[in-house]
Formats: C-alpha cells, sequence, structure tokens
C-alpha cells in the first residue's frame, strides 16, 4: 500500500467557462506516492477475527515477525493452525520453514498460482481496503498504518464468521404455474 488518494465516491464536475458545468465526472488527479510499505494479514473466518501488522519491506525477517505474532495471536487450544500462502519466495524462504519446524501445529498449504480466489484472507482485503483506505488521501505512511490499524479494530469489533461465496439474494416464492391446480374445495 502507499501513502497517497484512493477514489471514493467524490465526484468533481468540470466546469467550462462559457457554459458552466460541463455534466463530466471526473476524480482528482493525485500523482505522488508518499511513502509506501506493505501490510500482512491473518484471517480465521470461523470467527471473523483478524490481525494485521505493517512493515516498511516484504522480507523474510519480516516475514517470520509476523509468524511469530499470529502464534501468539492464535489461541493455545487450537491444535492445528493452516497457513493459506501464495507462492512468494518469502514464504518457502529457510527461516519461514525453521518457523513451521519450531512450531509443529503450524502447517503451509501453498495455493496454486493464478488461484486467489481459493485463499479467504483475498475477498476479506478487500474489505478492509474499502474500511481503511476508500476516499481518503494519506501524505504519510504512518497515516496508512494508522487507519488500517483503525479498520482492523473496528472489524474486530463487529466480527461475524466468513461466509466463503456470493451472497445469496432473496427470491420470491413462485407462484403457481399452468400445471398446477387451484386449491380446490
Amino acid at each position: 500500500m502507499a501513502a497517497k488518494s484512493y477514489p471514493g465516491a467524490r465526484i468533481l464536475r468540470e466546469v467550462c467557462a462559457e457554459s458552466g458545468p460541463t455534466g463530466r465526472a471526473t476524480q482528482e488527479i493525485d500523482y505522488g506516492r508518499r511513502g509506501k510499505g506493505y501490510i500482512f494479514g491473518a484471517f480465521r473466518p470461523a470467527t471473523g477475527e483478524a490481525l494485521t501488522h505493517d512493515y516498511l519491506g516484504r522480507t523474510t525477517a519480516n516475514w517470520v515477525d509476523f509468524l511469530e505474532r499470529a502464534e501468539a495471536w492464535v489461541p493455545a487450544e487450537v491444535e492445528r493452525v493452516y497457513a493459506i500462502l501464495d507462492n512468494l519466495s518469502i514464504h518457502r524462504a529457510p527461516d519461514a520453514l525453521l518457523f513451521s519446524l519450531a512450531h509443529p501445529r503450524w502447517e503451509f498449504v501453498f495455493q496454486p498460482t493464478y488461484a486467489a480466489y481459493l485463499n479467504l484472507i483475498e475477498p476479506w482485503w478487500k474489505t478492509l481496503r474499502t474500511l481503511a483506505l476508500k476516499g481518503r488521501r494519506f501524505e504519510t505512511w504512518a497515516e496508512v498504518c494508522q487507519a488500517v490499524r483503525e479498520a482492523t479494530a473496528y472489524w474486530n469489533r463487529h466480527r461475524h464468521p466468513f461466509v466463503w461465496g456470493r451472497r445469496r439474494r432473496h427470491r420470491a416464492r413462485r407462484r403457481p404455474g399452468v400445471a398446477l391446480l387451484a386449491n380446490a374445495a
């Protein structure tokens, strides 16, 4: 993530000097990135609880540090932790493998390439981006980190089990067709 403007619902109307508003809607232009970093996250779909932490780089040391934080975050009564990961090189680094040896309840499951939809955290990332970033302008990386921390805290206060897949729309009950007889007494 970067400290920049994230488009939101605010729309600017162009104004022509001769004829007034032109009716074309545009977003405010923002060319600058004012600092960037990475947000690491863990998610428990059964409870809806989430953990995020910000880092300046996507390094093996930061990844192992996040795994240690996640180990402390997951309750001790949980016997097995499945970490669903993409194929980023830091996820397969020797230090990450040493972490899995030191913590036998952890199992790393690598999703197939180009199959992000198999990871339940991906739709949650979209929700977090909306909660934390949508329609806001950030001047520094510290502001982005603060917004993500606040959004994660908000999510955890209002958490619910996360259901995989699309929401089902309520459909009205179908009326009897030609083949069905009306109630005849």
